[in-house]
């Protein structure tokens, strides 16, 4: 991981909420995306959790400039792509694709499986000559473990893993640097989670793909990432590499989601504490002054009221060092006992 492929810093994505029918006034924002900082580095996964409705799929759209930032910069390779458009913007684009949440409703039913592959190489015909193209097809077909003879079927055709594995080998169409994947396998059973998980595995090596991964199912995320950030009501919250987060977890929510973790193990069960936060999720529409956690964290205090954290590595932690030492944005910031957290 010697350079930084993806630069993301202060992004910001406010939904203005308004008011009137004719004359519409402004009278406030969903601050679903505000102040997002994190690098990807070449051949790794970034792992970002969190729960719905904290910004996760809006960091991925904002970086596919599927929806337009309002504020902040977006670095691939060192170049401000928040400032392209037009025909500079779709050759950037050609870097940069995404597998989706959805493989029932990502995928045109009219079209057939050699077209839906085949269409990226419509939008950006310098990618693969004309009379090569249905070749190129049944090769990426192949790539992803289906038959190449099933060019001329429709998605209803296909069961939910195999049409996520057509929608992956339509991110791969491009030859692209860095594929985003939006919970790409929330929507498929369990077994079937698991294989499309060993696929994207063995294609990221192949391939030396640079993945952003984005869940809320935290076994999943440890499984393929090498670092994971943790987002709350817009925010990144906390971040590390795996061992770091799910073994040393410093940030109070992190603590509570691994707590939430089911454990098939029996022997692991015992002694392990179960955190119930208090509460629901603010709005990001009316977001807490200081710590936007604390109206659910047993350990806010005054200090959390007025003075909001930064993700940095608290100070009485990188004294003490070791793997409890990474980014954590609390005032209050401490390990606790990873049997009562991770399991």
């Amino acid at each position: 991981m010697a350079e930084a492929i993806l630069q993301v810093r202060d992004l910001v994505k406010y939904f203005p909420l308004t008011r009137g029918i004719v004359f519409k006034k402004q009278i406030g924002a969903v601050k679903a995306v505000d102040g997002v900082d994190f690098d990807l580095f070449q051949g790794e996964t970034l792992g970002i959790v969190g729960e719905s409705g904290c910004g996760k799929s809006t960091v991925a759209k904002l970086l596919m400039r599927l929806e337009e930032p309002t504020a902040g910069r977006i670095l691939l390779k060192g170049e401000d792509i928040t400032r392209l458009s037009g025909k500079a913007l779709k050759a950037v684009r050609r870097n940069i694709q995404m597998v989706f949440q959805d493989p029932y409703t990502s995928l045109n039913p009219r079209m057939t499986v050699g077209d839906i592959i085949g269409e990226p190489f419509e939008i950006h015909p310098e990618a693969a000559p004309k009379g090569e193209r249905r070749r190129r097809v049944q090769e990426l077909l192949d790539v992803v473990g289906l038959n190449p003879e099933y060019i001329n079927r429709y998605p209803h055709q296909f069961s939910g893993g195999q049409r996520q594995r057509i929608g992956i080998a339509r991110g791969l169409a491009l030859n692209p640097e860095i594929i985003i994947c939006d919970e790409p396998v929330s929507a498929l059973d369990v077994s079937i989670q698991a294989q499309v998980i060993n696929l994207m595995t063995r294609l990221q090596k192949e391939f030396n793909l640079s993945y952003i991964f984005i869940a809320h199912d935290l076994s999943i995320v440890r499984h393929i990432s090498d670092r994971v950030a943790v987002m709350y009501l817009g925010k990144i919250v906390e971040t590390g590499d795996e061992e770091q987060i799910y073994e040393h977890p410093t940030h109070p929510y992190t603590q509570a989601l691994l707590s939430a973790v089911p454990v098939p193990d029996p022997s692991r069960r015992e002694g392990r504490e179960r955190i119930i936060l208090a509460g629901d999720v603010p709005s990001p529409a009316d977001i807490p002054s200081g710590c936007r956690f604390r109206t659910r964290c047993w350990k806010a205090q005054e200090r959390c009221v007025v003075e909001v954290p930064l993700l940095a590595v608290p100070p009485h932690l990188r004294e003490s060092g070791g793997p409890a030492a990474h980014d954590s944005a609390c005032h209050f910031a401490a390990e606790r006992d990873c049997a009562a957290t991770a399991g």
